[in-house]
């Protein structure tokens, strides 16, 4: 496999392709299994794992982190979630503090919100530049956020500190080439 990587905003590169853990962690059965994918896909060259507080409420990071205890972190790009209602600053600080528990390091490489919610950007972005002058994540994004929301956000931060807005798209589910990839491309 080929280390591809893309240029994120702030000049940092991430893997092209990466591990997804959505449903992982649910069945203890496939625990080892699972354990063994996600190595095998890292001595692959997928160093990129995606995981949210949200996959079986901590299972999945949970999973990720008996997955790569045995790797060297520097070799990894590690993303997690944090649920909406978590985003704010009543919350957002034990959320990312539990996901870097469970998932056994200091820091995340990339924090996102994970969908769009009822705190105030202007918070949610607060908290994350917080995090990272605490070292606690590298830096952050967002995901699932339509045009019109990456434009509030937009206005919240006026520049590039939000990295990423991780949205679903396949050949399936290609609405974002309508008005977000547009939007965003400019």
């Amino acid at each position: 496999m080929t280390n591809r990587t893309v240029k994120l905003p702030d000049g940092t590169r991430i893997p092209a392709i990466g591990q997804g853990t959505w449903h992982m962690g649910d069945d203890p059965d496939r625990r080892a299994s699972e354990i063994e994918a996600l190595r095998t896909g890292v001595a692959c060259g997928m160093t990129l794992i995606d995981t949210a507080e949200m996959y079986g409420e901590g299972a999945a990071e949970r999973l990720v982190g008996e997955a790569i205890a045995p790797l060297d972190r520097d070799e990894l790009f590690l993303v997690s979630k944090v649920y909406p209602h978590n985003a704010g600053r009543a919350h957002i600080f034990d959320s990312c503090h539990a996901s870097l528990d469970r998932l056994g390091t200091g820091a995340l490489d990339l924090y996102l919100l994970h969908w769009r919610g009822d705190v105030p950007l202007a918070e949610t972005v607060a908290c994350m530049e917080e995090l990272k002058a605490r070292g606690r994540i590298r830096s952050w994004g967002v995901s699932n956020l339509d045009t019109a929301d990456m434009e509030e956000l937009f206005e919240v931060t006026g520049d590039t500190s939000c990295l990423t807005d991780q949205v679903l798209y396949h050949l399936g589910s290609r609405g974002v080439e309508y008005d977000l990839l547009p939007w965003l491309q400019q």
